[in-house]
């Protein structure tokens, strides 16, 4: 007996706790290197005991690549909430040996979460899992797992609970001790929440997606002195009393505060402005002063003040007195705070520049994170913690899903999620009885998300920072323009290419084109191009007139620019669209009695587009058909480094734009659509539009209403009636203009600000 105590003892190994990948959430494993698995005499697929500050077990696999080297074991969140220890944390682990259980209980571990339903599907799910009793374990779906070995994929393979990640409470196991489920395990599901042990089964970092830098900085500012007051003690500085998280609304400020206050295991306490407003003298500060309070006694806690600009907005801009007190309030508590009393002040805002300029200073809010909008391998991470748990079709492809939804914050990403599980319940619902209330069995097992749910879903769901100015991404692409094919070739190397391919630019180290000037007659297609620039770069779009832009109000017009631009930059990539931008950005200095605006807007226009340096991914395209009239400063590279001119077709160009124009219509062996191109040279494609809309016309006053066909004598009596609105003076004019237009704009530049020059010094001259 001696003897086996002692190699249960030598038996033990000792690692480093560190965050699991976010896919491999609530799977119940622990990854070691070959060295931890070599010490405890175990293979891959075993069970372990791993002893925090409390005890629970999980199933042994090999160590991610990277880590094999290093002494840590991965656990996800839900495991390192049940051995009570946080990252970078140490934890012994020992082999164990887990029995078939002949019952086990689960519970909900959510409050607000009421379960029923069959527990065959919940035995399936944990079928040969080990459980501890007060363990929190997770539905898991049918989530591939990478570098697994084969008996642990099977265990992982079992048929999805439900459409969620569900997280439940082991409430009690017979025997006691370690267990697992087999076919005679007698499995209870009970409807009520019990008593959970920590807020780690409402979220915690796994639950938090594309923010592993944000996460890292907030644990060195929250967690460390929650955790180990004694470190600040030590070194004789206060801990941080407090962070504010800055950024797009939808990007999981609330949450990652959530899973900040689980993981350091301190108690967490919500302010959300508005409901500390009392109606009574004096009462909003007494109830801030209640929550600091109670937060005080409970320590070590965190405060989340959510929406802070409606609690601290800056005094000198609100009428209120109410609110300058509450604001004083908030200042004198927060400096106010007993140093080292493991009490950190987190505050979350979509509006910094709206708080007042006193909380924004060190001692009170110390750091300021700014959560951006995620990149790719970020809105991988987020779609995986969205669709986890969910029974997804074998064509479903998170990579292409990440890839394809630019601009997606969290929240996007879970309405997106919600709405793809929508349209596959809507396919099943002509399979349910809605009189029964209860779903069969085989329904359920059938019930998947496909990828054709997630492109549905795509169509309705758009970024929300967006929705203000979205511009559905028309279906023009490539093959539906005729007759453009060097402008074609010249914005498909520099728009599609680096939105499509950075790196390769960055290898080069050359920057892509910021600008690009689409000029031509009028008719010859920029708008389409624009068009279907943004589809084929699966980019968003943004189209802005004008008349969007312009506005009689001082300021206004800038205004409107750089939000325009803001937005483009926080949904990168983005191709952003200004039709008719001659009216916007006229030469300044010409004269003529310009509004004083557009001098302005010009302005505005050069420094966003000179700014644009270090934002990737924006790329600005302005059409025109009269360019000389653009101010000349726009047209330098760096601003419009591309001018393209976009011209008439020629005749091979006009027959595949008739085709285009005729694809719907039904046409008589006699027409021939090359003889067509061949008797309307210096058509543009508005112009060849015309030609088949005056043809489908003449075939109806024909034949009336039961016409059939049109016939080659439509088209020759169009073509009487239509002309070319390009005329060979105009062409001529565009053509000198093509390589003079560069040349133009250098020229250019110092007669604008000579005039400018001598008309304020005639002024000047004046006043004198």
């Amino acid at each position: 007996m001696a003897d086996a105590e002692a190699q249960t003892t030598e038996r033990t190994v000792r690692l480093e706790v560190a965050a699991a990948r976010q896919e491999e959430s609530g799977q119940g494993i622990a990854r070691m290197p070959r060295s931890a698995f070599q010490a405890l005499g175990i293979t891959e697929g075993d069970v372990v005991e791993l002893v925090g500050k409390r005890t629970t077990v999980a199933i042994a696999a090999p160590a991610y690549d990277e880590d094999q080297t290093l002494e840590v074991v991965r656990l996800d969140g839900l495991q390192r909430g049940n051995a009570e220890a946080g990252s970078g944390e140490h934890v012994k682990i020992r082999v164990a040996s887990s029995r078939p259980a002949t019952r086990v209980v689960f519970a909900p571990a959510q409050r607000e979460m009421r379960l029923q339903g069959p527990t065959q599907a919940l035995q399936r799910n944990f079928f040969g899992k080990p459980l501890v009793a007060g363990d929190l374990v997770a539905t898991t779906g049918q989530q591939p797992v990478q570098n697994m070995p084969d008996e642990v994929r099977r265990m992982f393979n079992a048929p999805a609970y439900a459409l969620t990640q569900i997280r439940l409470q082991v409430a009690s196991t017979s025997p006691k001790g370690i267990v697992h489920i087999d076919e005679n395990t007698e499995v209870e599901l009970r409807a009520e929440f019990e008593e959970a042990r920590g807020g780690r089964a409402v979220v915690n970092y796994d639950d938090v997606g594309g923010m592993a830098d944000t996460i890292k900085q907030l644990r060195e500012m929250v967690e460390l002195p929650l955790r180990y007051p004694e470190l600040f003690t030590r070194l004789g500085v206060d801990p941080p009393k407090g962070v504010l998280l800055h950024g797009s609304p939808g990007t999981g400020k609330t949450r990652l505060a959530q899973a900040v206050a689980n993981e350091s295991d301190a108690e967490f306490f919500t302010i959300n402005g508005p409901e500390i407003m009392g109606s009574g003298y004096g009462e909003s500060e007494k109830r801030l002063r209640e929550v600091f309070e109670e937060a005080t006694k409970a320590a070590p806690a965190i405060i989340f003040i959510d929406e802070i600009d409606s609690i601290a907005p800056k005094r000198n801009q609100v009428p209120g007195e109410a609110e300058k007190r509450l604001v004083a309030q908030l200042l004198t508590l927060m400096d106010g705070l007993e140093a080292r009393s493991n009490l950190v002040v987190i505050a979350a805002t979509n509006r910094p520049d709206a708080i007042d300029e006193a909380l924004r200073r060190p001692g009170r809010f110390d750091r300021e994170i700014v959560i951006g909008v995620p990149d790719e391998s970020g809105r991988r991470e987020i779609l995986a913690i969205h669709t986890r748990g969910m029974p997804l079709g074998d064509k479903v492809d998170l990579k292409e899903l990440a890839r394809t939804t630019h601009g997606f914050v969290g929240a996007d990403i879970a309405a997106l999620a919600r709405e793809a599980a929508i349209d596959a319940v809507r396919r099943i619902m002509p399979r349910l009885d809605l009189d029964e209330r209860t779903i069969p069995p085989e329904v359920l097992e059938d019930l998947s998300v496909t990828r054709e749910d997630f492109l549905g879903a795509l169509k309705r769901v758009q970024p929300s920072a967006m929705r203000e100015v979205m511009v559905q991404v028309p279906n023009v692409g490539w093959s539906d323009l005729g007759g453009v094919q060097d402008a074609i070739d010249k914005l498909q190397e520099g728009i599609e290419l680096p939105l499509k391919n950075p790196e390769a630019f960055g290898r080069l180290g050359i920057r892509p084109a910021k600008g690009f000037l689409l000029y031509g007659p009028p008719g010859t297609g920029k708008t389409l191009l624009a068009k279907a620039v943004a589809k084929e770069a699966e980019a968003n779009f943004i189209s802005m007139k004008s008349s969007d832009l312009l506005s009689k109000w001082y300021g206004e017009s800038e205004q409107q620019i750089a939000r325009m631009f803001a937005r483009a930059r926080s949904v990168a990539p983005c191709v952003v669209f200004i039709d008719e931008i001659d009216s916007l950005v006229p030469a300044r200095g010409s004269g003529q009695g310009e509004p004083a605006v557009t001098g302005r807007v010009v302005n505005t226009i050069l420094a966003e587009m000179d700014g644009l340096e270090e934002l990737q991914s924006v790329i600005v395209v302005g059409a025109t058909n009269r360019p000389t009239l653009v101010d000349p400063a726009l047209l330098r590279p760096g601003r419009f480094d591309e001018l393209v001119y976009v011209g008439t077709p020629d005749q091979p160009g006009r027959e595949h734009i008739l085709k285009i124009h005729t694809a719907n219509t039904p046409l008589a062996d006699d027409v021939k659509l090359a003889d067509i191109a061949g008797k309307t040279d210096r058509f543009t494609g508005a112009d060849l539009e015309d030609v088949v809309r005056r043809a489908g016309l003449n075939a109806l006053r024909r034949a009336g209403g039961e016409v059939q066909q049109v016939i080659g004598e439509d088209f020759t009596e169009a073509l009487k009636d239509s002309r070319a609105t390009v005329t060979p003076k105009m062409e001529a004019e565009y053509k000198k203009m093509r390589g003079e237009l560069k040349k133009r704009a250098a020229e250019a530049m110092p007669i604008g600000f000579l005039h400018d020059g001598m008309v304020e010094s005639t002024r000047a001259k004046k006043h004198m």
